[in-house]
C-alpha cells in the first residue's frame, strides 16, 4: 500500500511540477508555434487582475513567471516539497480567484485552475516524498 501511495504523491509532484514549467515555456516561447508569448501574457494578466491598475500588469507577469519557475524547478527535483506545494496552492489559488472575479466562475473552472491549487494543497499535507531530493537529504 505504501508504494501506490508513494507513486501517486511522486506522479501528483511531477504533474504539478511540469504544469508550472509548461505555462513558463510557453510565454517565452518555448513551445513553439504553441506558444502564448511574453505580450500575450502581458495582456492576459492585465485582463485577469481588471480590478489592479494596468501598469502593474508587467510586474504581476514577472513575479508570477519567476514564482512558477521556482515552483516547477522546486518541485521537479523534490526540493522542500511540502512548503513549495504549499506556495503553489496559494499561487493558484490567487489567480483562480482573480479569473473568477475578472471573467466569472466557469474560467477558472474550464481551466480547472481550483483543481490544480487543491492539488498543490494536497500535496503539501504529506509528510514524505518518495524519489526527492528532499528524502535524500534526510538520509
Amino acid at each position: 500500500m505504501k508504494t501506490q501511495q508513494d507513486t501517486a504523491i511522486f506522479l501528483l509532484r511531477i504533474a504539478l511540477a511540469f504544469g508550472f514549467l509548461s505555462a513558463v515555456a510557453s510565454r517565452l516561447n518555448l513551445w513553439g508555434a504553441q506558444s502564448s508569448g511574453w505580450k500575450k501574457f502581458v495582456d492576459y494578466t492585465a485582463e485577469t487582475n481588471s480590478f489592479l491598475p494596468q501598469s502593474w500588469a508587467s510586474i504581476i507577469a514577472v513575479l508570477s513567471t519567476a514564482a512558477e519557475l521556482s515552483i516547477g524547478i522546486l518541485l521537479l527535483v523534490g526540493y522542500q516539497v511540502k512548503g513549495t506545494a504549499r506556495c503553489a496552492s496559494i499561487l493558484t489559488l490567487f489567480f483562480a480567484v482573480a479569473m473568477s472575479i475578472s471573467f466569472g466562475i466557469k474560467e477558472p473552472l474550464d481551466y480547472s485552475v481550483f483543481v490544480f491549487s487543491a492539488g498543490a494543497f494536497l500535496l503539501s499535507t504529506f509528510s514524505r516524498y518518495q524519489w526527492s531530493l528532499d528524502q535524500f537529504l534526510q538520509q
